[in-house]
């Protein structure tokens, strides 16, 4: 598989991350379980496609097609579409009608289609409409800050901003940050103890479930990936959350 990334943060409070970059060959990855949405612009020849990924509880394979152009926009735990239900977006993907060589419909109106570099403006004037919100309480509570209201009225507000409950968001991140771990050389039984898990089989049945591979395949990854942050290299280009590097490297793009 010939690919080419280039990834960066944001300064924006409604966005995780943005990348974007094209395929050369078509293939197909296994992804891993993912918290987050993304709002993907394609383009292929002349034709451009607009979709939104919801939020996954588990594995799974997606087609990349050959000469395909990319960019991804992944938006951060709380913040949602009031018109499309987060719980509806929940292990599929929505195509969105309506899209034009440089306009889509989303929300009943008409938007351009953003570039890597106006993206944070983009968003900003979907969060001025109100077509994208942010719950605050469910911010908070991810930064372990105190909130009002009981535990069940926390768990319906996770579920109407994400699609998922806490601890469904807190077993699937906790499996990304244990791959990035091996990726590293943290030796398994001391990721066991940091991370939680009741034993080491405990461990691997979590990275079967959300990663799709085992510790073995980690560590031993033949065809490496590189991290769209900061390049490192990784088990796949969405994984490497404990990165806190902007990639400042320049890829070569067709």
């Amino acid at each position: 598989m010939t690919a080419f990334f280039e990834g960066r943060m944001s300064d924006s409070v409604y966005i995780s991350r943005v990348w974007r970059g094209h395929n050369a060959d078509n293939y197909i990855p296994i992804c891993p379980a993912e918290t987050r949405w993304n709002l993907v612009f394609l383009k292929k020849s002349r034709k451009v496609s607009v979709s939104i990924e919801g939020a996954r509880t588990n594995t799974f394979t997606k087609l990349e097609t050959a000469e395909t152009k990319f960019l991804v926009i992944q938006f951060k735990h709380g913040v949602y579409l009031p018109k499309i239900p987060a719980g509806e977006l929940l292990n599929v993907d929505i195509h969105l009608p309506d899209v034009l060589s440089k306009t889509f419909c989303l929300g009943s109106e008409y938007w351009e289609i953003p570039t890597y570099d106006t993206v944070e403006h983009f968003v900003a004037r979907l969060a001025k409409t109100d077509t994208l919100v942010q719950d605050a309480q469910v911010v908070n509570a991810l930064a372990g800050e105190l909130t009002t209201g009981s535990e069940r009225t926390i768990r319906r507000r996770f579920l109407q901003a994400t699609g998922l409950t806490p601890y469904q968001i807190e077993q699937i991140e906790r499996s990304r940050q244990t791959a990035s771990l091996l990726e590293r050389g943290v030796p398994i039984l001391d990721i066991v103890h940091q991370m939680g898990y009741a034993d080491q089989p405990h461990l691997i049945r979590s990275l079967k479930r959300f990663i799709g591979q085992t510790p073995t395949q980690i560590t031993q990854k033949p065809q490496p990936s590189y991290c769209p942050k900061c390049s490192r290299q990784g088990l796949l280009i969405d994984l490497c959350y404990n990165c806190s590097m902007i990639n400042q490297k320049e890829f070569d793009h067709a």
